[in-house]
């Protein structure tokens, strides 16, 4: 799948989305990418999986993990496709953790997934987490990078579409200044 396609299924499933958006690097953005609109359409949702795990499929993974909330869809879709078990961190008290009894073997290969990278700090800290415990980490990927080419990491990294959305810091955004309201914030990050 191109990455046209791939951008083309995000805009039928109505993540692209425009406005004033609060990033979670405080930075301000008028284009947002809400895979959670992505996995609302399972039909649609299951192809860029199926696309990701194409790309993955070499590296004889054994467990794909993600970090919550973004990442828990993505990351059993994509282990659906790929044919191995899905686990998840979830963030308590500021840092990811494994909970719910998932464990991971020592020496496992892990592939580790998000929906959407702009910093890449989550999936750093994931990936970091699982090195600490022993894992082979193979790879990592994300439907979409939205970090300019910024985000990186200490193994493979993949993505399905690179998209250059402009952001501002707080004090310098074109948007605030324009009278367009204050910015939300529709991701997951301050879950408690």
């Amino acid at each position: 799948m191109t990455e046209k396609q791939v951008f083309e299924l995000l805009g039928q499933a109505g993540a692209v989305l425009s406005g004033h958006f609060l990033l979670t690097s405080g930075k301000h953005s008028g284009t947002y990418i809400q895979c959670a609109r992505l996995f609302e359409r399972p039909e649609i949702a299951g192809r860029v999986c199926e696309a990701l795990a194409q790309k993955l499929k070499n590296l004889g993974a054994e467990l794909v993990a993600s970090p919550a909330v973004g990442g828990i869809i993505m990351g059993y879709e994509t282990a659906r496709a790929l044919g191995v078990p899905n686990i998840f961190f979830e963030r308590q008290d500021g840092e990811m953790t494994l909970r719910r009894g998932f464990s991971v073997k020592e020496g496992a290969k892990v592939i580790v997934v998000e929906d959407v990278v702009t910093t890449g700090g989550s999936l750093l800290e994931v990936i970091n987490k699982l090195q600490e415990m022993g894992a082979d980490v193979v790879a990592c990927a994300a439907v979409v990078d939205r970090s300019g080419g910024k985000a990186s990491f200490p193994v493979p990294y993949v993505s399905l579409v690179s998209v250059d959305a402009q952001s501002f810091d707080a004090d310098k955004c074109p948007l605030c200044s324009s009278g367009a309201g204050a910015p939300i914030k529709p991701g997951s990050r301050s879950l408690k």
